[in-house]
């Protein structure tokens, strides 16, 4: 093994350790900093010389299968690490800045690290999620912010629909984010022919009982979720709202008229990471905390299905609703009465909602 290679090794050792959801390799003038985001927190943790700097960011631009020679634009990839008997899915970002290039690396946990009850700090809620997946057909849409959590929540739930529900499940994905040996997955690869127009067409004849295509960015992906929907299969997708009722304005803005929507839409889940309560430290833990075997942050939803969602398709039409439903608002307000959520949670969520 070289010298780089052991050097990964220790910092993705360190990351994990700490639970970390993202490595910052940062080029400065004189040297390299690399930092950890622990529950949403950057702390700094080395410095390295800039030769090192380029060859480290070399080797995992490597195992991504992106290309090395390539400096002056941004690139991203995804891969799998093998650290010891445990295989971490990794997804790559790089930028060109004024000094070197930079690299954020975000660490996707393998499927055990996160069991299905775990899903939500309720389980009355991580029931419900689960039970979405027994539908036949329609469309799941989850929506979040960057960083709450939606990847995870997403492979936990085609997990448990191929591992325990016995369904045929084949993603359609632009980069593969996590491996998974209970679905068939596909890379979207415009070069070799396979859009997502294309790779839709071909799952289809498949024989897939759930479809999962990766995030809604364009108009063409929310046709092409749509039409799957509506073809008899159950469509999994996220995309970036506010909130849940925020996604039916979404789809709408890209042409799906109000009567595809009603027709597939069974279910929207909105999602945001919180920090928990620590029973050890009083208030801000310090890092050595952080590589305890203790779960820091959970999600928290807010799930538009049934009659929720009844209502909100009214009110996007411009009726009056009276029937109120349950938002991330109350979700995040319980959590801090039963002394699970943080006080300073709440604040950070009304800031990050004014400000959205």
């Amino acid at each position: 093994m070289s010298l780089i290679e052991r050097l990964a090794d220790r910092m993705m050792t360190e990351a994990v350790r700490s639970h970390a959801t993202d490595i910052h390799i940062i080029p400065r003038r004189n040297d390299t900093l690399i930092q950890l985001r622990i529950s949403n927190k950057l702390i700094p943790k080395t410095y390295l010389p800039k030769e090192e700097c380029d060859r480290l960011i070399s080797h995992f631009k490597f195992i991504a299968s992106m290309d090395i020679g390539e400096k002056r634009r941004p690139q991203s990839g995804a891969c799998t690490y093998q650290l010891g008997d445990a295989f971490i899915g990794l997804r790559l970002s790089t930028l060109p800045s004024s000094q070197n290039e930079s690299l954020v690396i975000r660490l996707l946990p393998p499927e055990g690290m996160v069991p299905n009850y775990h899903l939500a700090l309720f389980p009355s809620v991580s029931q419900q999620l689960l039970g979405l997946m027994r539908h036949a057909h329609g469309l799941i849409v989850l929506t979040g912010p960057t960083g709450s959590g939606k990847t995870t929540t997403l492979y936990s739930l085609i997990h448990e629909s191929s591992h325990v529900l016995n369904r045929n499940v084949i993603t359609l994905e632009d980069p593969i984010e996590r491996e998974n040996d209970y679905v068939l997955q596909v890379q979207v690869n415009e070069k070799a022919g396979i859009t997502y127009h294309t790779g839709l067409k071909a799952i289809l004849r498949h024989d897939p009982d759930i479809i999962m295509v990766g995030e809604i960015r364009d108009a063409e992906t929310a046709r092409i979720a749509v039409r799957a929907a509506l073809t008899g299969h159950l469509v999994l997708t996220t995309m970036h709202t506010r909130n849940a009722k925020g996604a039916i304005y979404r789809l709408r803005e890209f042409g799906v008229n109000n009567q595809e929507i009603e027709q597939t839409l069974i279910a929207v889940t909105a999602q945001r990471l919180v920090e928990l309560t620590c029973p050890l430290c009083e208030g801000e833990c310090p890092p050595a905390c952080y590589s305890l075997s203790r779960v820091k942050r959970a999600s928290v939803f807010e799930i538009l299905s049934g009659q929720p969602l009844l209502s909100a398709l009214r009110e996007a039409r411009g009726e009056h609703s009276q029937y109120r439903f349950r938002t991330l608002h109350d979700e995040i307000r319980k959590g801090i009465a039963l002394g699970y959520i943080k006080e300073e949670e709440y604040d950070a969520w009304i800031l990050s909602y004014e400000t959205t």
